[in-house]
């Protein structure tokens, strides 16, 4: 059993909630505990009442949604696995910053990919978008309901170096899972560059670029290989817009993982795209 916990955000939000439930069946299956977080913000120039006020105040109303969002989520996730150990937390802070920092030191955090948002000011949304590049821990943001198990985790790989701890991440996950692993490298050229290159580049250069980039992602996953012998893997190369390609990867997998940078390395557009049109959970990893 892990010591570390697994930690899930939730806001109320029925999208929080599965993600919530998500979370604990993760939880079983690396015999880790679950702790359940809610950060419910203040309005700007909006303090709380602290029990000093004999009238219930708007600080109030939202302390007393986020103590209705936890108990919810508690009971949701004791209803998907009744031996799990559940501890639950209100966060104090800005939501985005109090969220992401619950998950330092966990196993990973866990977010739903919008909220209730409004007038409570727990947007969960906006929380889930920043945790995911900005968290020192593994983030899985939980799109839609999920429910076909597709036996198989799928993995991001944009270059040859980098990849480690998002490789470890995606098998250990499929180990787990005892499903297969796919990686895959989508590589895109802007129509113009194509343009100037004409014709030769479009059908021979294109060849051997795929050709050499299959090559380096097997080279790439022989040492997982055999690290992992029991998970199967398979792989594609693909000439497409990266995001698009791997939000399509994300409908057919049950879990999608992507490396991440430092936030302050500007390089998360593909990051964000998947996360807005994935069709299933999207796991980012922290890498150097």
């Amino acid at each position: 059993m892990s010591a570390k916990p697994i930690v899930a955000a939730t806001d109320g939000s029925e999208e929080s909630l599965r993600a919530v439930d998500w979370a604990a069946r993760e939880a079983v299956l690396r015999g880790a505990p679950l702790r359940i977080v809610s950060a419910a913000a203040l309005l700007p120039r909006m303090v709380s009442s602290q029990g000093h006020s004999q009238y219930q105040t708007v600080s109030d109303v939202i302390r007393s949604d986020s103590d209705v969002a936890l108990s919810t989520a508690a009971g949701r996730a004791a209803q998907v696995a009744p031996d799990l150990l559940i501890d639950a937390d209100h966060l104090d802070g800005a939501p985005d910053e109090a969220v992401t920092a619950a998950g330092n030191g966990a196993l990973m955090l866990v977010v739903g990919s919008r909220g209730v948002g409004a007038f409570t000011a727990m947007v969960l949304g906006s929380v889930s978008r920043y945790a995911a590049t900005h968290a020192s821990s593994p983030v899985v943001v939980v799109r839609d309901e999920v429910s076909a198990v597709h036996r198989q985790v799928g993995i991001g790989i944009s270059s040859q170096e980098g990849n480690e701890a998002a490789l470890t991440f995606a098998f250990e996950e499929a180990a787990l899972r005892q499903a297969s692993l796919i990686a895959v490298h989508a590589w895109h050229t802007p129509q113009a560059d194509m343009s100037r290159a004409g014709d030769q580049f479009t059908a021979e250069g294109r060849d051997f670029l795929e050709t050499e980039a299959s090559r380096q992602l097997e080279a790439l996953l022989d040492e997982w290989r055999a690290k992992y012998p029991d998970v199967p893997v398979s792989q594609d190369v693909v000439h497409g817009h990266p995001g698009r390609t791997l939000a399509g990867l994300s409908a057919r997998t049950d879990l999608l993982v992507l490396g991440r940078h430092a936030a302050h390395h500007g390089s998360g557009r593909v990051t964000h795209a998947v996360l807005n049109h994935a069709h299933g959970p999207v796991a980012t990893v922290p890498v150097s």
